[in-house]
């Protein structure tokens, strides 16, 4: 099975870049392949044999994955399967992609892993970084319902099926967007404990755009990808609960204005899940109404 991998960098943290092209590098098993985006920034130097693209403007995340993903053959038809790594990210085990291989070749069902996220000082996984509603044990491994952004390898067969990311989501919810979809046509989602991607433990709520980004795209996730009647459902019980967090002033004046774009915007072309794919998702321990 070969695999590549697309990792897109603003060029501001050229240390953490080398050092998780680095870690791609050693990978046992076969080369993995890399293409580095530049996301509207030129791209730092780079290892010999790593490719490179630079973009005149900032896609967001997903766009600029998706332009990774091409950079692979449409969509990413040249390699079996893609991981996608933040660029502050780093591989601390030289197995990682080996597993891949193994797990994508012995589960032909299996679309998406997701990898453990863990502090490389702390060791710490963070309970938002385990895709699952019981997320208390993060080194216990199960079948998901969505994966995380900067840290999974996803088959290209899934990516050629129902589509790249969601590019107008910019940032937030795309992964859960392409999560659905893949679902939907029959793909699995695991969540791995023993693939392992170090990260910096951050809060998200650090961007200024945060809050609104998720607003809106909750509701363009539930507009494009739920049936009709459970899209009010969905988007009110996360209202309830994005009032019971009790944000700040400023951080639920701009969640409200998110929540509002996203009613007001387009957000796509629309193809509701199957109510079977409903039924797979509550099965799973997420049930699509949180």
């Amino acid at each position: 099975m070969k695999l590549g991998a697309v990792v897109i960098t603003m060029g501001n943290r050229p240390d953490e870049l080398r050092a998780l092209l680095d870690s791609v590098a050693g990978q046992d098993g076969d080369r993995v392949e890399v293409v580095v985006v530049g996301n509207g920034a030129p791209v730092p130097d780079v290892p010999a044999g790593v490719r490179t693209v630079e973009l005149p403007e900032n896609l967001g995340i997903p766009g600029g994955r998706n332009v990774g993903i091409e950079a692979f053959g449409p969509s990413g038809a040249d390699v079996d399967a893609l991981l996608f790594l933040d660029d502050d990210g780093l591989l601390p085990l030289s197995d990682t992609a080996e597993l891949c291989r193994q797990a994508f070749e012995a589960d032909p069902e299996l679309g998406i892993i997701s990898f453990r996220i863990a502090d490389p000082d702390t060791g710490v996984t963070q309970r938002r970084h385990v895709p699952r509603l019981r997320a208390a044990d993060p080194m216990r491994s199960s079948r998901v319902t969505t994966f995380l952004g900067g840290a999974n390898a996803v088959r290209t067969k899934v990516i050629a099926e129902v589509g790249p990311l969601p590019g107008r989501f910019f940032y937030a919810h795309e992964e859960t967007d392409l999560a659905w979809r893949a679902l939907d046509a029959g793909w699995m989602i695991d969540y791995r404990a023993d693939m392992v991607l170090n990260h910096p433990t951050t809060a998200p709520s650090r961007h200024a755009v945060y809050h609104r980004m998720v607003a809106r795209n909750r509701v363009w996730l539930a507009r494009r990808n739920l049936p009709g009647p459970l899209v009010p459902v969905y988007l009110g019980v996360w209202l309830l609960l994005t009032l019971v967090r009790k944000p700040s002033g400023p951080a639920l004046k701009a969640w409200l204005g998110g929540f509002r774009e996203g009613w007001a915007t387009p957000c796509g072309t629309r193809r509701p899940m199957k109510w079977r794919t409903v039924w797979r998702l509550t099965r799973l321990g997420r049930p699509p109404v949180i």
